[in-house]
């Protein structure tokens, strides 16, 4: 790389010379330099530096990855499911967010962990409040769509202080959204990781 800064334009061969190596033998470095963006190469001209840090090569793969590619399937349930109830569901689902759906599978609210939690503390009996009572409403609700980044919805958990987005799509009949599915502060962990295991350069 360092011969290309200084020297590119510059064929393989010229490179392959300076390194005292055969070009056959540079071949599948130079292939993986300039998949990996940090080199371009023209027919006829050579190669030469594409003028772009791993770090901001870094960043254009992450702005790449969609929701679509990384949302895992919501855990929802009705309005009118009881906190008692939520609070199983919740257990049995290994989840922190539960989506509150109508009939018709359109969005109404969102029930944290926290919500359930603060229900619990006071003397009420948890079988006979509905969900509907202590989740988030709609429109104060933040949510994500499949077409948006994972950069963004990550951005959107941290902006809110929030555990899972869910992602929706409008509905049929343009009235609200359906949740399709969900992005968590663990769906973020699990692209971090991958990226790390799968780095090529």
């Amino acid at each position: 790389m360092q011969i290309v800064k200084d020297e590119g334009p510059i064929t393989g061969e010229q490179i392959a010379e300076k390194l005292n190596l055969t070009r056959a033998t540079l071949r599948p470095d130079l292939a993986i330099l300039t998949m990996a963006g940090f080199l371009d190469a023209r027919p006829r001209v050579g190669y030469f530096y594409a003028g772009k840090s791993a770090n901001q090569l870094l960043g254009e793969h992450v702005r790449k990855l969609m929701v679509k590619d990384y949302k895992s399937l919501p855990i929802v349930v009705k309005e009118e499911t009881s906190a008692y109830d939520a609070i199983c569901t919740m257990f049995l689902e290994d989840v922190g967010t539960l989506f509150v759906v109508k009939e018709n599978k359109q969005l109404a609210g969102v029930v944290s962990r926290k919500d359930l939690l603060k229900t619990a503390m006071g003397k009420q009996d948890l079988q006979t409040i509905p969900v509907s009572i202590v989740m988030t409403r709609m429109p104060n609700i933040v949510t994500c769509s499949p077409d948006d980044s994972l950069l963004d919805a990550a951005a959107k958990l941290m902006r809110y202080q929030v555990d899972a987005l869910p992602v929706v799509r409008p509905m049929e009949d343009g009235d609200g959204v359906e949740v399709i599915g969900r992005i968590t502060k663990t769906t973020i962990t699990k692209a971090f990781v991958e990226l790390g295991q799968h780095t090529d350069v």
